[in-house]
């Protein structure tokens, strides 16, 4: 059982500048208490994502960090010219000593998509050419490839990763048909879900990767994500996380209200005690976040738990508090927890 952390870098309460550098000092935090990696969205044209260039921002967590892995989940490839996203995956992975995550995708948001003049139909293709074109530029001193949407002849690779034959790869998974790609490939996978439908997924994900010979004891992280707030006292913790997800929901709504549309594959009510009602959140005192999470790992049949600490307009000292009482009292349950069903 392992547990990293998952970021959209929403907009705070706090100017800019200042957020980044309460992130970077949460993010040496999770580095000092042994979370596996930092996943960092990427979004544009709202709220929801003031980190829009994951490798400006990851560029510092490289460097303000000494064992925490980290990534983009995901890089929206059908938004970058695939070269350019492998020179900036190799100079990362050396910055870090090769730390590096790659996750993968073609983008969620179809706004967003066409808010950089890209065909929301044709985000797919794209992303499919784009991350054949990236492995063949992390693995090869050259790249030829003849596609509908990207044409290389004889590209002179002068980079490769530290991790070879490349970094490990994370695909979002939404439902339980779309495991089998990942599973098939030995990607790594997050999904959004409740416990009952993420239990679908990686009930899926073991199958495909079974049936493809793979053993079950060299399984792929598959794991899931949660809003997660702990405080000495449920009151103060349900009060901090009622307060901060309204912001944080604000943010993840903006752009599609603007536009007078609906968010695909979006499970997000508009309150936090709904949201913890559908188990896609939990606020409390140690105990009691402990008990629902545990619960919720069993249920789900997951190896990876991506906590999200920092949303909304939370302050530092609460995010930190919450990160020092679950490394405390919670990650060390879970973890015996995962030992024992071994």
């Amino acid at each position: 059982m392992k547990f990293g952390i998952f970021d959209h870098m929403d907009r705070g309460a706090v100017p800019l500048g200042e957020q980044y550098e309460s992130r970077l000092r949460l993010i040496e935090a999770y580095d000092r208490a042994g979370f596996h990696a930092y996943h960092l969205a990427e979004h544009h044209a709202t709220p929801l994502g003031m980190a829009p260039s994951p490798s400006v921002f990851l560029a510092a967590v490289a460097q303000r960090t000494r064992r925490l892995r980290f990534g983009p989940l995901v890089y929206t490839l059908s938004l970058h010219h695939p070269l350019r996203v492998a020179e900036e995956i190799c100079m990362l992975d050396h910055m870090s000593g090769g730390r590096f995550e790659f996750g993968i995708g073609r983008g969620i948001s179809p706004l967003e998509l066409t808010a950089f003049g890209v065909d929301a139909a044709q985000a797919q293709a794209i992303y499919i050419e784009a991350l054949e074109v990236i492995l063949q530029a992390l693995t090869r001193e050259s790249v030829d490839f003849e596609g509908k949407f990207f044409r290389f002849h004889d590209v002179s690779i002068e980079m490769a990763p530290v991790q070879q034959p490349h970094p490990p790869l994370w695909y979002g998974v939404a439902r339980p048909e779309g495991a089998a790609w990942p599973a098939q490939h030995k990607v790594n996978i997050a999904t959004n879900t409740p416990a009952e439908r993420a239990r679908l997924i990686t009930d899926a994900y073991r199958a495909a990767w079974t049936a493809a010979g793979n053993p079950l004891a060299a399984l792929p992280l598959v794991g899931m994500n949660r809003h997660i707030v702990i405080a000495d006292s449920e009151a103060a913790a349900l009060a901090s996380a009622r307060r901060a997800y309204l912001v944080w929901y604000a943010s993840f709504m903006k752009l599609w209200i603007r536009h007078n549309a609906k968010p695909p594959n979006a499970m997000y009510p508009d309150n936090f005690d709904d949201l913890q009602r559908i188990g896609l959140g939990v606020a409390g005192t140690p105990a009691r976040v402990r008990a629902v999470l545990a619960e919720q790992v069993e249920a789900a049949g997951i190896n990876y738990l991506a906590c999200r600490f920092a949303f909304g307009d939370l302050g530092f000292e609460e995010a930190q508090r919450s990160v020092a009482l679950f490394v405390e009292h919670v990650m060390p349950a879970l973890a015996a927890d995962a030992r024992a069903r071994e």
